[in-house]
C-alpha cells in the first residue's frame, strides 16, 4: 500500500524567548538572556513548512503549548491573581518563570516517538508522548502534547496513543530526537533504531561526565514494547558519551536517517562497527547506504555549531533525496564544501536547500528538531485531522494569525507582563479553531 511521510512541524509559540534553560545544548546556553523575536521565529518556521509543501511533500502543523504555565506556578505555591503570580515568580526566580514560559515545544522531534503501522504488531500507528524528564521546562509538556496528538490522530481504527512513560530519569524519554527509522519505502516494514545515552539501572556502563544523558536504554525498550515493535525490527545503540559531553544532547544532532540512508558522524555511536553490522543484518531492503562523516571532513564542533546532522533528509516525488539545512551550513566553509561533495557523490542525496531558521538555531534547534515524522498509508492519511495539514490557504491564515498576535521582541522581564498571558491565550484559542483541535488547553476547560 502506498505510504507517505508527513512532517508535523511545531508552530513557534508566542512566548519564544532565550533563557538558556537547556544544559548540554551549546547554542541554548550561548544565547541566554538575549532579546528574542517570537513573530520572526514563527514566520521562519512557517516559511520552511510552506517550502516543503511546495516541493510536493505532505506537511502537518503541530500547535504550541499554553505559556506562561500558570498552573505549574500555582502548584509550586504562588498565589493570587494571574498578574500577582507572574510578578511574584519573576521576583522570586526569573529562571523558574522562564521555564514556565518556554516555547520549547517548537521542537516537535521531542514531542513523541512514532511507530508506523507496518512496524507494529496490531498494524496501527503508535504514539507515545515523550516525558522529557531531564529538563524541568520540558517536563511540563507531555499532557498537552498527548492532547494535541489525540486531536490530530483521532481515529481508533488506525491510531493508538500511549500515556507518556513514568516521570523519572530512569525512564527519561526524549521522543523522536533519539529515534530513527530505516526502510525501503515508507509503507514497508522498517527497522527502528533507538539511540540511548545511558543505562539507568547499571551504573557500571559508560555515560557522559560533563552533560546529562537524557535518554535511557530502559525508556527506549519500553517504547518498543508499548508499540509492539519486534526484536527483529529494532536496534538499540548507545550514543558516544564523549560527543554528549561536546554538546550533542540528542542523537539527531549527530545522525539522521531516511529510508535506506543513514547519515552520521564517525563519533556518533559508542560501538559503530557492531551497530552497523546489526543494522545491515536486520535491514530487509536493498542498497543500504551508510554515509559516515569523518572528523577530518567535519569536526564535532562544526557539526554542533552548524547542525549539519540536524537537517531533514526528504524524499521527493522523483524518489531522489534532498537535505533541508539551516543557513549556518552554507556559511561554514568546511561544512558547505562537505555538502557539495556529498551531493556529487554516488548516493541517493543529490540536492540541498538552505533555510533561515536562525531564531530556532539560537535556542538550540535546527530543521530536524522542528518536525515530527509520521509515515502513513493513504487510508491512514484520510483519517488525520485535515485542518492540521498545510494548504496554501491555511498557510496564509497562519501568517495572518502570527502577525496579529505575536510580538516583535521579547525579553525575560516581559515574561512577567500579564498582558502577554492574555495575548497568548487569545492566540491559542483562535488557533485551536483554525486547526479544529477542540479544547486541548487547560484554560479552555
Amino acid at each position: 500500500m502506498k505510504s507517505v511521510e508527513v512532517n508535523f512541524d511545531g508552530l513557534v509559540g508566542p512566548t519564544h524567548n532565550y533563557a538558556g534553560l537547556s544544559e548540554g545544548n551549546v547554542a541554548s546556553l550561548s544565547n541566554a538572556n538575549e532579546s528574542s523575536n517570537p513573530k520572526s521565529a514563527a514566520l521562519q518556521g512557517l516559511k520552511k513548512m510552506k517550502a516543503l509543501h511546495d516541493m510536493g511533500l505532505t506537511q502537518g502543523i503541530f500547535a504550541p503549548q499554553e505559556r506562561p504555565d500558570i498552573y505549574t506556578l500555582k502548584r509550586l505555591g504562588f498565589q493570587g491573581s494571574d498578574a500577582q503570580i507572574l510578578a511574584a515568580a519573576y521576583k522570586t526566580s526569573p529562571t523558574l518563570l522562564a521555564s514556565c514560559c518556554s516555547a520549547s515545544t517548537m521542537w516537535t522531534a521531542n514531542a513523541a516517538t512514532v511507530s508506523p503501522s507496518a512496524d507494529t504488531q496490531n498494524q496501527k500507528v503508535h504514539f507515545t508522548a515523550a516525558n522529557l524528564a531531564n529538563k524541568f521546562h520540558r517536563s511540563l509538556e507531555p499532557e498537552t502534547t498527548s492532547n494535541i496528538l489525540s486531536a490530530i490522530f483521532n481515529n481508533d481504527d488506525y491510531f493508538q496513543h500511549h500515556q507518556h512513560l513514568n516521570d523519572n530519569e530512569h525512564f527519561g524519554d526524549e521522543g523522536a530526537a533519539n529515534h530513527t527509522r530505516l526502510c525501503e519505502s515508507y509503507g514497508d516494514k522498517g527497522l527502528e533504531i533507538f539511540t540511548y545515552g545511558r543505562v539507568a539501572f547499571n551504573r557500571n556502563t559508560p555515560k557522559p561526565v560533563k552533560y546529562p544523558a537524557r535518554q535511557t536504554l530502559e525508556a527506549s525498550q519500553a517504547i518498543a514494547r508499548l508499540h509492539g515493535v519486534s526484536a527483529e525490527n529494532a536496534v538499540f545503540v548507545q550514543q558516544n558519551p564523549d560527543v554528549i559531553d561536546q554538546g550533542v544532547f540528542h542523537n539527531d544532532v549527530i545522525a539522521v536517517g531516511n529510508q535506506n540512508v543513514l547519515f552520521y558522524h564517525e563519533q556518533a555511536y559508542l560501538n559503530t562497527d557492531s551497530f552497523k553490522a546489526e543494522v545491515s543484518q536486520k535491514f530487509s531492503g536493498n542498497n543500504l547506504h551508510f554515509i559516515e562523516v569523518s572528523s577530518e571532513q567535519v569536526s564535532i564542533e562544526d557539526a554542533v555549531n552548524t547542525y549539519l546532522f540536524n537537517t531533514q533528509i526528504i524524499t521527493l516525488a522523483d524518489n531522489s533525496m534532498a537535505i533541508i539545512a539551516p543557513m549556518h551550513c552554507r556559511e561554514n566553509t568546511q561544512v558547505f564544501d562537505y555538502l557539495q561533495s556529498l551531493i556529487a557523490a554516488n548516493n541517493p542525496i543529490n540536492h540541498v536547500e538552505f533555510f533561515d531558521v536562525n531564531e530556532s538555531m539560537k535556542n538550540g534547534g535546527g530543521p530536524a528538531c522542528l518536525r515530527l515524522r509520521v509515515a502513513l498509508t493513504e487510508q491512514e492519511l484520510t483519517a488525520v485531522n485535515p485542518n492540521c495539514l498545510l494548504t496554501d490557504s491555511l498557510y496564509l491564515k497562519l501568517v495572518t494569525w502570527v502577525n496579529k498576535h505575536y510580538r516583535d521582541t521579547l525579553t525575560l522581564k516581559d515574561l512577567s507582563d500579564p498582558q502577554l498571558l492574555i495575548e497568548s491565550r487569545t492566540a491559542l484559542d483562535e488557533l485551536t479553531q483554525l486547526l479544529s483541535l477542540g479544547s486541548v488547553y487547560r484554560f479552555q476547560n
